[in-house]
């Protein structure tokens, strides 16, 4: 198999030019439009496409058919698209390993050979033979159903595992005896936004949500989140509700216990931001559950306890994040003392081997360092380069733990790291087929339109000459105080060895400068961020990495939402759009699964006025105009439970109602998928050779006609 994936690149880099040929495009479908109308404050909002949120309607299903019909059509005409594909294929095909980690007497790992659907779980028992400890390619046939989550008990006896059918939110949990894999009590079902947090070898908490009635499990609101406790050898109905439900509503509810099992730990929430926080002392039968914070104006968590000592992070009075100790007998705030105080740096921490590792980010790259339970700093730990590096936590009794490093030049690496010595020696090394030696990846700053200096990484071949017309893909996220650091991507070595440029500007919205940066990104605030990616496309114009006609843009979820309005506010800005499974519907997006949670972000059109005038003006789908827009694949999965197809099925639909330019507007709708996570190799690999075949095809550049 090795020598026929390599014979397939020899004949590739070797193939003359193709010669780029003119596409015939199938007609759209004649996509009904209905007279829907809803009054916001006043103003009647037109909403033709709303029959297309039925997912499960027989004149959807036939529209999903008809638009993949002309975006298979189209697709199908690339003359260089199987090339792409067997390049894709030969440069996925290598072992992937994930970081070991020891639960009981054994350590696990998760391993890909390198084309698998899904990636292996093993075993090991010291340095003896590893051995299948899950397959999640038996899981089905098509490789779709995933293991999305595994938990052991303490004594690592017992271990509990959820699997995703389709890429779905909602999950399944078995439970197996660790000895011999044999399978404990009945399956549970309907498990969504959770994990499985053990107590003892009774049993273990969970959370999850009262079920959408039939027809719109997908796609129906998910609004009080629920945490149980299941006993094992019990049926699933009789599990004890422990917190949330009608007396306590939240919308999300997590829980966990400390290494020691002494405290039941939970989180509440209503938004995807900020977090109440309660404990219980479990080591105290028919104790009560202590609320430390009562309300969701901060983020809080514990990291570790000493007795009764806590161990918290937080970023309460530290837009950057502290951690804290306090005695659980009085943990309110009034009580925290700083051990490990703010920097201007934002920290995420966590512990292992009696230690507390503070992953700072620096302009959105990692700088790491060792702290003692005494908030004494150790030392700095020396990574290979400027880069992302992640792992650290272990158990409090180990002497040693993993990290990966990885840049976007720097494939991920998995490190061994002596936790007394802090020396770091190479575990696992990445067999991909990328010589870093030929590329560079440096970062620049740049003004947004209100002068804010953002960041951006840029990365290219050495040597290549900024002549304005190298083709770029520009990516970015910009919300949810999540941080995009530099991260390896195979896929991305199609572009970068044909020529080709991949810039990451760091948006507000995000999470890279603590609070206040994701703050000024939110609500009345949003159309910063699209300030700050209009701003970085211009960057890499005037800077002649490239220029309109070679310019991509792209992004997923909130990024898929980037990425409309960028287009509905400058159609002129990129040549080529791909935006992923996004939030369209600025409107309607709190009317669907857990959507509502999202309103921290956004604010929502039923706030106020003000607040909806501010969505309305932005909304992707509520933007468009006639206009000449940017070549377009709009892509989404019919499993997608947590951005629900019908924002895509509807943004699409108005794009093509909207194109007055000659580029193509297509929808690319992937079956057995959800929001991006649990895909198999094959549908990752067949979305990403669609995704740069139409790109190059739409910049009319040929890949490796130079090779």
């Amino acid at each position: 198999m090795r020598s026929f994936y390599a014979s397939c690149a020899a004949v590739l880099l070797s193939a003359p030019a193709f010669a780029q040929a003119p596409i015939k495009m199938l007609p759209y479908p004649q996509t009904k439009k209905v007279d829907t109308v809803t009054t916001y404050f006043g103003t009647k909002v037109a909403d033709p496409y709303r029959w297309l949120e039925n997912d499960q309607a027989p004149d959807t299903k036939s529209w999903v058919q008809e638009e993949n019909k002309v975006t298979q059509g189209y697709l199908a005409q690339i003359p260089y698209r199987d090339a792409i594909r067997k390049r894709l294929e030969t440069l996925w095909n290598y072992e992937k390993y994930g970081a070991p980690y020891k639960e009981g007497k054994y350590t696990y790992f998760t391993k890909n050979t390198g084309l698998q659907s899904q990636s292996v779980l093993y075993r090991q028992l010291g340095a003896g033979a590893p051995e299948v400890f899950l397959d999640p390619n038996t899981f089905s046939k098509d490789g779709t159903t995933s293991l999305a989550g595994i938990n052991f008990s303490k004594d690592g006896s017992l271990a509990a595992y959820q699997i995703s059918e389709g890429g779905s939110d909602w999950r399944k949990v078995i439970v197996l005896k660790a000895a011999d894999k044999s399978i404990v009590g009945d399956t549970l079902k309907d498990v969504k936004f959770s994990g499985t947090a053990w107590r003892g070898n009774d049993g273990f908490y969970y959370s999850s949500y009262d079920k959408p009635t039939a027809g719109s499990q997908l796609a129906g609101k998910t609004q009080i989140h629920k945490l149980f406790y299941h006993k094992l050898g019990t049926k699933q109905s009789t599990d004890k509700l422990v917190f949330g439900g009608e007396k306590t509503p939240r919308r999300y509810i997590g829980a966990y216990l400390t290494e020691d099992e002494r405290f039941l730990v939970i989180s509440g929430a209503n938004t995807t931001s900020g977090n109440e926080l309660y404990i219980q002392d479990l080591s105290k039968p028919g104790s009560a559950i202590v609320q430390v914070v009562d309300n969701e104006k901060s983020e809080v968590g514990i990291l570790d306890n000493v007795g009764s000592k806590l161990y918290i992070e937080t970023n309460y009075n530290a837009p950057n994040k502290r951690v804290v100790t306090v005695d659980a007998a009085n943990p309110k705030p009034a009580n925290w003392k700083d051990l490990i105080p703010e920097t201007k740096n934002v920290l995420n921490a966590t512990t292992g081997g009696g230690k507390i590792f503070a992953d700072y980010l620096k302009d959105a790259t990692s700088l790491i360092e060792q702290y003692d339970m005494s908030g004494k700093k150790e030392r700095s730990i020396a990574l290979p380069s400027v880069g992302s590096a992640g792992g650290f936590g272990t158990k409090r009794g180990e002497k040693e733990t993993y990290y990966t490093f990885t840049s976007y030049i720097y494939p991920p690496t998995i490190f061994k790291y002596d936790i007394a010595t802090g020396k770091s020696t190479v575990y696992k090394k990445a067999g991909v087929q990328f010589d870093p030696s030929k590329y560079e990846s440096k970062q620049v700053f740049y003004n947004s339109k209100d002068g804010t200096r953002i960041p951006m990484i840029i990365t290219h071949k050495k040597g290549l000459v900024l002549n304005g017309k190298n083709p770029t893909l520009m990516y970015a996220y910009g919300g949810f105080n999540s941080s995009v650091t530099p991260g390896f991507s195979t896929s991305n070595i199609v572009l970068l060895e044909n020529g080709g440029i991949y810039a990451v500007p760091n948006l507000r919205g995000g999470g890279e400068y603590g609070e206040k940066w994701h703050v000024a990104g939110t609500k009345l605030q949003k159309q910063n961020v699209f300030d700050d990616f209009i701003a970085a496309g211009e960057y890499l114009k005037a800077n002649k990495y490239t220029d309109t006609e070679h310019l991509a843009i792209s992004g997923g979820s909130n990024g898929g939402l980037l990425v409309g309005a960028t287009m509905a506010q400058r159609p002129d800005l990129a040549k080529v759009a791909f935006p992923a499974v996004g939030v369209m519907d600025m409107l309607r997006y709190n009317q669907f699964t857990a959507g509502a949670g999202w309103a921290y972000d956004y604010g929502t059109a039923q706030d106020s006025k003000e607040m909806f005038e501010y969505l309305y003006k932005y909304s992707p789908y509520h933007a468009l105009k006639p206009a000449s827009y940017p070549a377009t694949m709009v892509t989404t999965a019919d499993h997608d439970d947590r951005v629900v197809p019908a924002h895509s099925f509807k943004f699409a639909s108005k794009l093509q109602e909207s194109q007055k330019g000659d580029a193509p507007v297509l929808i690319r709708i992937e079956t057995k998928a959800g929001h991006g996570a649990g895909r198999s190799t094959a549908q990752v690999i067949s979305e990403q050779t669609d995704k740069w075949s139409f790109m190059f095809q739409n910049m009319n550049v040929t890949p490796y006609q130079n090779n």
